[in-house]
């Protein structure tokens, strides 16, 4: 009789693999030197000419082929002690889903990605690796040009969806305890995953009628299509999360409602959707946008896909964007592609000090995007009924250096001048949402409207209660919003099962 075969376990099987990993690997550091890998050029992200897509909504990079990938993938040292893992803010295990692509793996990348990233097509796409993982990538310090990580993480992402090879982690039992998200963006999202899997009942609560947040209401479909987003929630619910949209937290219920349904803990990640302004004369001018409101209207209720979504938007001659970060450049793209003949960044301090990525600002020049740098709008000038017409201007140069370590501005007198406009778009940063600090009794906050957390833990003030993104950082990346929301989904854990 024939015996009896018997599965591995799980645990064994893993550490099987890895040693068989670890082996591999030394093997094709003998094979393939390392000055053979830093001969190898890094692969150029193919993307679509900036005369066409310029004038449409489509994804301007279309993606690393698969050769292209396991070529990148080959740049890659297998360094001994990998800083580019310390680099990423949620700790992706990066040499390892690398290796799975120079393998030809490209599946078992992707779902190692999962391990510890649940949204890494996101993340490939919009993340800015150029200043975190890949600035501290050996590659770089080798050869000058860090391995294209971010690409890898799109490339692996990308290619289980297009497979149709969805894998769903195995889960642990129903823990019977109940966490409720408020807020859907990368935070939100990122929470929800992460408990989903430790068998805790997730339900995320956001205020809109998609989930997303900023992921879909904030950044474009030429730079993050909708459908990629759909596919990561989408991954989530089959993990088990309950996604309730319509749903304002402090309005609809609040925190002590939610606490009386049987939510014994909590994270708050509902974002920075308050809009700063300049406090300058006319902004009340029809035809001054926040990005906000802006990039809403044309991101969210689809307003470039007119007449189909019939959402108002002003296509205007004259467009100009106020500020230098990602959200600008996301404006004045937009604008850009809804028709304007001049499309125009007005920042006030050089292109040196601009906290957009440097892709994006790329991306603008080729695509015909006007720079006017050291400059600031005073006032903005209206017609007879009451439309902008144009914006009075001033000059600056730069002095010392101001608490973000970047020189200072300062007005050049007798500089001004005026600039005829019919759109503009005020893209100086956002606040965090007041809704529910100001429903929330006990929750301490800071003075700039934050929630105040304890950075190891990311607990607040109350018993029970996390937060991480915006709401605590004001504007930031998406990437340390998911950073953030992994600490709390951790210390949530231990708090639910205490």
């Amino acid at each position: 009789m024939a015996e009896d075969k018997k599965e591995l376990a799980p645990e064994l099987k893993e550490k099987l693999k890895a040693e068989f990993d670890q082996d591999w690997r030394k093997e094709q550091r003998k094979s393939v030197p390392a000055k053979e890998r830093m001969k190898l050029a890094r692969q150029k992200m193919p993307e679509r000419p900036a005369g066409v897509r310029n004038k449409d909504f489509q994804e301007v990079n279309i993606g690393l082929t698969p050769e292209m990938a396991q070529v990148e993938a080959r740049r890659c040292l297998d360094c001994a002690n990998p800083q580019c893992v310390t680099g990423c803010p949620v700790s992706i295990d990066i040499p390892s889903f690398v290796k799975l692509i120079e393998k030809g793996e490209f599946l078992a990348a992707a779902w190692k990605l999962k391990e510890t990233n649940s949204l890494p097509a996101i993340c490939g796409r919009v993340c800015p690796q150029e200043s975190q993982c890949e600035e501290v990538c050996t590659m770089k310090k080798a050869s000058g040009v860090p391995v294209a990580i971010g690409n890898l993480e799109r490339f692996a992402s990308d290619f289980e969806r297009l497979s149709g090879s969805l894998k769903i982690p195995p889960l642990p039992p129903p823990s019977g305890k109940k966490a409720a998200v408020i807020g859907a963006g990368p935070a939100g999202l990122t929470v929800a995953g992460d408990l989903a899997k430790l068998g805790h009942e997730v339900t995320i609560f956001e205020a809109l009628h998609e989930a997303g947040g900023v992921l879909i209401y904030g950044i474009p479909e030429f730079r993050l299509p909708k459908a990629i987003l759909k596919a990561e929630v989408d991954y989530l619910k089959r993990l088990g999360v309950t996604v309730r949209t319509s749903f304002v937290v402090g309005l609809t219920a609040t925190i002590d409602d939610l606490r009386n349904e049987g939510y014994e803990a909590f994270f708050v990640g509902s974002g920075a959707g308050l809009p700063n302004f300049m406090k300058i004369p006319g902004e009340n001018l029809v035809g001054v946008y926040s990005a906000n409101e802006y990039l809403t209207r044309v991101n969210l209720m689809r307003a470039y896909d007119f007449p189909a979504y019939d959402t108002p938007v002003f296509k205007a001659r004259t467009a100009a964007v106020i500020g230098g970060g990602n959200v600008a450049m996301d404006s004045v793209r937009t604008a850009k592609r809804l028709g304007a003949e001049r499309a125009v960044i007005v920042y006030r301090r050089s292109r040196a000090e601009m906290p957009a990525r440097t892709e994006e600002i790329h991306h603008a020049e080729e695509e015909g995007i006007e720079f006017q740098l050291l400059t600031t709008p005073i006032r903005y000038l209206g017609d007879e009924h009451g439309r902008v017409r144009a914006m009075e201007c001033q000059k600056m140069g730069l002095g010392e250096p101001d608490a973000s370590g970047r020189r200072r501005p300062v007005p050049i007198e007798g500089s001004e001048y005026t600039m005829d406009v019919d759109l503009v778009v005020c893209a100086i940063g956002q606040s965090p949402n007041p809704l529910i600090p100001q429903t929330t009794p006990g929750l301490k906050m800071g003075k700039w409207g934050n929630v105040e957390v304890d950075w190891t833990t990311m607990a607040t003030s109350l018993p029970g209660v996390y937060a991480g993104g915006d709401i605590v950082r004001g504007g930031a990346t998406v990437i340390l919003a998911m950073g953030d929301a992994r600490i709390a989904a951790a210390q949530m854990d231990k708090y639910l099962r205490r």
